[in-house]
């Protein structure tokens, strides 16, 4: 483990090189908002860190429990539901008003909170290596419901823009007795449930919507992080008709997001980079490059003109906000190992933007 002296210096690191957030900055509008993460340093005494804010250069600590991760923002960018010890949370953007949505012995994450901000989806399973469901809280707190809840997986949920449908993806048993991954959707009441993909021993997983609801960008392959796992990019409209591809061809392509508030923009994953391009037309751009081997994550900012990226390898992990347009990168974040494989700074790959309200063109 890290001597004392050392961790001390690894906790004050981001505070010598950037000053604190006020909370009141934090929370206000401002050019792609803050980047919300989780990261935990291990010290001597136990791990330490909770859920950071990093923006326009600052750090800003929300909360001070390593048990802390998953954070998602409302749209109008004032809440953060987040994942603290298996159990759902909610606070307000600046990390004050933090209280408890769920809570007992099953284990909740991925929240999800709703485009009118009221509620939450989330994903909930008995054990951790159980299948999960579909569950829904209101933000303010009160009982879970069930949206989606059966004996196979349930998960990745995803809001249309206006809130009116949830997609997801479910495991559906094959006649050989494989599961297969295929895309579904659900009104947030748990009415009108549709299944919107059918193949035969392939996936379809990832699901992100764009073109203001009217349609549906997602992977199809084979999910998982094995060396048999690969995928293609496609789109379909959201009844699940006119599936066709949208990148394809050598290497795989894995969809990550959808940018400028679901217009068109996709940022996806493909031969050792983070790539886009726009939906239906225009070529394929790499953004940055990946090293081989690394775990990627990546969003748009609520504008589409920049994306926060998290890349982890076996000795080193960053989270960085990059320019869609030049590429450059903007350092927010490290996280490493010691010699011999011992974790000292882990950051979540869970990353949240906070929205912000665009200005009206004149």
């Amino acid at each position: 483990m890290l001597n004392r002296t050392i961790f001390s210096a690894l906790l004050g690191l981001v505070a010598l090189l950037a000053l604190a957030l006020p909370g009141a900055a934090l929370a206000a509008g401002g050019h792609g908002g803050a980047v919300v993460f989780s990261q935990v340093v291990e010290g001597d005494d136990g791990p330490e860190g909770g859920l950071y804010a990093a923006r326009n250069g600052r750090l800003n600590q929300l909360t001070e429990d390593p048990a802390d991760s998953q954070p998602n923002f409302s749209a109008d960018g004032r809440k953060i539901a987040f994942v603290r010890g298996g159990d759902i949370w909610a606070m307000r953007a600046d990390g004050s008003g933090q209280h408890l949505l769920t809570s007992g012995a099953d284990l909740d994450g991925r929240p999800l909170v709703s485009p009118n901000g009221r509620h939450v989806v989330f994903e909930r399973r008995s054990a951790a290596d159980a299948p999960r469901d579909l569950y829904t809280v209101r933000i303010g707190g009160g009982e879970s419901h069930a949206l989606v809840a059966s004996s196979v997986d349930e998960r990745e949920a995803t809001f249309a823009p206006d809130g009116s449908t949830v997609a997801f993806v479910r495991g559906v048993a094959a006649a050989d007795g494989s599961v297969q991954d295929d895309v579904f959707s659900i009104r947030p009441t748990g009415a009108r449930l549709r299944r919107l993909t059918r193949t035969v021993a392939i996936d379809e997983f990832s699901p992100r919507w764009f073109a203001r609801g009217r349609g549906i960008v997602f992977s199809r392959g084979k999910s998982g992080d094995g060396p048999g796992a690969y995928a293609d990019v496609y789109i379909m409209r959201s009844s699940g008709r006119k599936v066709r591809p949208l990148v394809r061809g050598a290497g795989s392509a894995y969809v990550e997001d959808v940018g400028a508030n679901g217009r068109g923009m996709l940022l996806f994953r493909r031969d050792q980079g983070l790539w886009v391009k726009r939906i239906g037309y225009g070529r394929v751009r790499k953004l940055t490059e990946v090293a081989d081997g690394s775990r990627t994550s990546a969003a748009f900012s609520s504008d589409g003109r920049r994306v926060a990226a998290f890349v982890a390898t076996d000795e080193a992990e960053s989270l960085s906000a990059l320019d869609v347009r030049t590429g450059r990168a903007t350092n927010l974040a490290y996280g490493f190992s010691l010699a011999g494989g011992e974790v000292a700074s882990t950051i979540g790959p869970v990353i949240a933007w906070q929205p912000v309200r665009q200005a009206r063109r004149r």
